[in-house]
């Protein structure tokens, strides 16, 4: 009778549209997430947008009523929605009508000479005229045979009468052709700002390698989809997210434009995923100047969750901050290196306070041990410690020290680890770095030893998005020459679900909202043809979406005889 009397409430205190949409899901193992060690169970009520009851069939029948609708699993496993912990939104309105190196579609690109062949057939088949840009997206010279950068001249041996931009698979850097360092007002006069490297030849000219800062001298050329573009757009990028069980998205380095366009009335009336926005840093300034800017606040779906601060580059550029040095040495051949920082600790603590006396959540982008010693520093100029609940996130924390992790716990630091980095790139950091470096990357199992609540995330565009082959990059950690990279630092299936679910949600300041199945919470799920719980490792990678669910409505389904990816 109690149990009956809290559902009745729950109805008649849901929203008029929705009061009357009651759904039982059965037929198939509920994981709930909702606690340290595994429960299943049988049955899950949901009364308009949020979750009634979770527990046994028969009393869910039973709280449930005659009426209710009735989602049958057929064995299928139901969790709750993945939430995005961090990847770029925003780039998945951003890539139409460029060419993605990813495209399973083009030929290989294993060189120099094959890469040039597929630009130039792209700006064929595309009737791109001259003068017209040429973007081009995941370049990795790390995958081409010569292992080095493509040079402007070799860009310009493509075409000289299109301005061509090669953006770097780490999003910290581009390669530029001679019309597209004219249209930016650059020259082999040019000289980067601190924080920047721009690469020359033999010579003394720009071989159009921009790395990190640098990069920004030309990111404003780059031609930008208007507003009503971005909007056709955003079904599908919405759609991308949702064929992964995603019903929280994250957009991790919101440039102005791009803030402007999502809390806007039209995106926000067709915004259906929850989308977190971390606007960037340099347009700190004009966020100040709002008299009332809503940070932690949901307008619809969409909301500013803080602020992003990049300490650091990337480690597979070579330009991440490490208190080491680079075997290999720095992109432009220097010897010795071991990176810089894109800011100094100054710079950093000075726009750090302004974010933090306002109340606003920091999230700060740290690869290299240097940046992170960097973060961990200005925490603590703040004042910050885990009682104050700041929850401040540490994007990445790839190349983290042990004595680091002492650190984040005292702070409360919700680490953002990127287990899809030792598959990509540790084979590339052996190169660079001792063994037991390189074996502590993304150290799951030690910051949960050490009591930090960790999540991982993507990056997309920077990996893709794929949340199956994230569990299994979590648990597996190996690289595709078979090396592991780091076996202590594996992750059980449970484990790996949790950062995924509620490690993302408790970053988000959301573990009361989502990330679990628990009476109360929303009712966003996930539906898997198999259970990640009972599959064995190597195959958790092979498990497919079959439907999300967002507050109760199924937003997407893996259409019928198709794989989900």
């Amino acid at each position: 009778m109690r149990l009956t009397a809290a559902i009745a409430l729950l109805v008649a205190t849901a929203s008029p549209a929705t009061a009357q949409e009651t759904t039982l899901y059965r037929g198939g193992p509920i994981v709930t997430m909702d606690g340290d060690t595994p429960q299943v169970v049988e049955a899950v009520v949901t009364t308009g947008d949020r979750i009634a009851f979770a527990g046994p069939e028969k009393q869910a029948r039973r709280a449930a009523g005659k009426d209710a609708a009735i989602h049958d699993l057929q064995g299928a496993t139901m969790l709750p929605g993945f939430i995005d912990a961090h990847s770029h939104f925003a780039v998945a309105l951003q890539m139409a009508g460029g060419l993605d190196l990813w495209d399973k579609a083009l030929p290989p690109v294993t060189d120099i000479p094959s890469l040039q062949a597929v630009v130039r057939d792209h700006i064929a088949r595309r009737a791109i005229p001259k003068g017209g840009w040429v973007i081009v997206w995941q370049y990795n010279e790390e995958a081409l045979a010569e292992k080095r950068h493509i040079t402007r001249a070799e860009l310009d041996a493509v075409s000289p009468d299109h301005k061509i931009v090669l953006l770097h698979i780490s999003l910290h850097g581009l390669v530029a052709n001679s019309p597209a360092l004219a249209a930016a007002g650059l020259s082999d006069a040019s000289q980067p700002e601190p924080g920047g490297l721009m690469l020359r030849d033999g010579s003394g000219r720009l071989n159009g390698v921009l790395l990190e800062k640098a990069m920004y001298r030309l990111l404003p050329a780059l031609p930008q989809p208007t507003a009503e573009q971005k909007l056709a757009m955003l079904d599908a990028a919405q759609a991308r997210y949702f064929a992964e069980g995603y019903t929280h998205a994250q957009d991790g380095a919101t440039q102005p434009a791009d803030l402007a366009f999502f809390t806007s009335a039209a995106a926000r009336e067709r915004l259906k995923i929850d989308l977190a926005l971390l606007p960037i840093f340099t347009g700190l300034d004009a966020l100040l100047a709002d008299p009332a800017p809503q940070f932690g606040t949901y307008e619809g779906h969409v909301k500013r969750q803080g602020i992003k601060f990049i300490l650091d580059g990337s480690p597979q550029a070579r330009t991440a901050f490490f208190t080491r040095d680079y075997a290999r040495g720095g992109p432009d051949g220097a010897h010795p290196w071991h990176g810089q920082p894109i800011v100094t600790q100054q710079e950093f603590e000075t726009l750090a306070r302004k974010v933090h006396d306002h109340g606003w959540q920091l999230f700060v982008h740290a690869n290299g041990d240097a940046a992170i010693d960097m973060a961990i520093k200005g925490f603590d100029a703040l004042g910050i410690k885990a009682a104050d609940d700041r929850r401040p996130v540490v994007i990445h924390s790839q190349f983290q020290r042990r004595d680091q992790l002492a650190a984040y716990k005292r702070i409360g630091v919700g680490p953002a680890y990127f287990s899809n980095h030792s598959w990509y790139w540790a084979d590339v950091h052996r190169t660079n770095f001792p063994k037991d470096v390189v074996d502590f990357i993304s150290p799951f199992a030690s910051a949960r030893a050490a009591g930090l609540i960790a999540s991982n995330h993507s990056d997309y565009s920077v990996t893709p998005l794929d949340t199956r082959f994230m569990l299994w990059t979590s648990m597996a950690r190996v690289s595709p020459t078979g090396v592991v990279s780091g076996e202590s630092e594996r992750l059980g299936a449970y484990q790996a679900l949790q950062a995924l679910t509620t490690g993302p949600a408790w970053q988000a300041r959301e573990e009361d909202r989502k990330g679990r199945i628990k009476p109360g919470l929303l009712a966003d799920f996930v539906i898997l043809d198999k259970n990640p719980l009972t599959t064995p490792g190597y195959a958790i990678k092979d498990i497919k979406v079959l439907e999300t669910i967002k507050e109760g409505r199924s937003v997407w389904r893996q259409p019928a005889g198709a794989a989900s990816r």
